[in-house]
């Protein structure tokens, strides 16, 4: 039985990141969203975090969230997989749609949504117990994968993926604690990755992070696209243009401009973008 539990799980999430290879240019005319929000608010109580936001995100893209501190990109970030629901204040109105399908709509499984968009939070944050093995698999035991060749695999693939292999493949059983901080970030890109989502959210993954390590995740979102669908907050403009092929600016909880990362930079439309990115504020 445990066996086809395995099979079955594994059956399961190969076909659920069936992702089509990276798809070429940034022109929006020729890219399909791999998720959008369709006029997506959040509320804490009764104040409002982000109000109305309209975005696709499109597949196979780095899409950056950029804005002041405040400004409600984390906040729509952590809509885009259900994160609000563990925040008892909290309410979101809109839609989210994944595939075409409203991750709000009754009867969808927060679990199964928060299996299919990961998550990678601003601090490092590998289980302090568990080994480099047993953080790459927690997710999939959760799942109830059991195999130790369908958990072997998901730990070199995922490490691999990680850019982590080479580093650790000769101490899988040593504590994730154990690696330096940039590691530990990717290990846990890895543990997000090992359960094979179709997108990948970024809370400001870099920011605790020395240069070299940053660098390493920069060019780690590179080779991910070809794999999933990558979105990233971040406070650094420059890392939004160097690892971004769009780029979303929001001001006080509104979005205020949404478009290819080289045209927003060079050629905002609005002058709230253009007095932001040129340091006159924020």
């Amino acid at each position: 039985m445990e066996t086809n539990v395995d099979e079955l799980k594994l059956n399961e999430l190969r076909q659920g990141n069936s992702t089509p290879p990276s798809q070429s240019g940034s022109d929006p005319s020729l890219l399909k969203p791999r998720m959008e929000t369709r006029g997506l608010s959040v509320y804490y109580g009764k104040k409002l975090g982000v109000g109305n936001v309209t975005l696709p995100i499109y597949a196979n893209k780095v899409t950056a969230l950029i804005g002041p501190s405040g400004c409600g990109k984390t906040t729509f970030l952590r809509a885009l997989n259900r994160m609000h629901d563990l925040t008892p204040i909290a309410r979101v109105e809109g839609e989210a749609l994944l595939d075409g399908k409203n991750i709000y709509a009754p009867g969808v499984d927060p679990v199964e949504v928060r299996r299919k968009i990961g998550m990678v939070f601003q601090k490092p944050n590998p289980f302090p117990t568990l080994t480099i093995y047993d953080n790459v698999v927690a997710g999939l035991r959760l799942l109830g994968v059991r195999r130790k060749e369908v958990l072997d695999e998901a730990v070199e693939r995922s490490l691999v993926q990680a850019a982590l292999w080479d580093e650790v493949k000769d101490r899988l059983r040593a504590p994730g604690m154990s690696l330096s901080g940039g590691q530990q970030q990717r290990l846990c890109i890895a543990r997000a990755l090992a359960v094979q989502p179709e997108v990948l959210l970024m809370d400001e993954p870099t920011s605790a992070l020395d240069p070299i390590s940053t660098q390493a995740i920069e060019d780690l979102m590179a080779d991910l696209k070809n794999y999933v669908t990558i979105v990233i907050v971040t406070h650094n403009m420059q890392q939004a243009a160097r690892v971004s092929d769009f780029t979303a600016y929001f001001l006080l909880g509104e979005l205020i401009e949404f478009g290819p990362t080289n045209q927003l930079f060079t050629n905002p439309k609005d002058s709230r973008t253009e007095a932001y990115i040129t340091g006159r504020f924020g």
